[in-house]
């Protein structure tokens, strides 16, 4: 029996009572059932956008899990696609110019140049692929810069 049911005994059983509704105990009975038929009407409504909210909650959940495999599938793939250099393609590079130390940020394409010019003092910065395995085939490309 839920809380209405409840309520709606409560009324019958007041109902049965033959209270006059003008005396003041029928006032009474007739405000306080008044007063729980609202209350029971509120729970009721309340109850109904919890499990709607649970509902959400619940889609919500199942599709963040989904975003997450995603993400942390990603996440716990080796980027390195082998043990004799560090060909992370989203790899940011951070040097400091020798001449202004202007810290300057690169990735693998500014890299592959050869040099750069500091965006600062216009020094000339050259990289050194020399650390390399020449042995290296594991399709990166890193062979490939070495013969170059």
């Amino acid at each position: 029996m839920d809380i209405a049911e409840k309520v709606a005994y409560l009324k019958g059983l007041t109902e049965g009572l033959d209270l006059d509704a003008e005396s003041k105990e029928g006032k009474l009975f007739a405000a306080i059932i008044d007063v729980l038929d609202e209350m029971a009407i509120e729970i009721e409504d309340i109850e109904t956008a919890c499990d709607d909210m649970s509902d959400q909650i619940d889609a919500v959940d199942e599709d963040l899990a989904a975003v997450e495999e995603i993400l942390y599938d990603e996440d716990e793939e080796d980027d390195d696609c082998c043990d004799c250099c560090d060909c992370d393609d989203d790899a940011v590079y951070e040097i400091e110019c020798p001449e202004c130390h202007d810290i300057i940020y690169l990735d693998d394409e500014m890299i592959e140049d050869g040099s750069i010019l500091c965006p600062n003092c216009k020094t000339e910065l050259e990289f050194d692929f020399d650390d390399c395995d020449d042995d290296c085939d594991c399709g990166c490309g890193c062979k490939d810069d070495e013969e170059e």
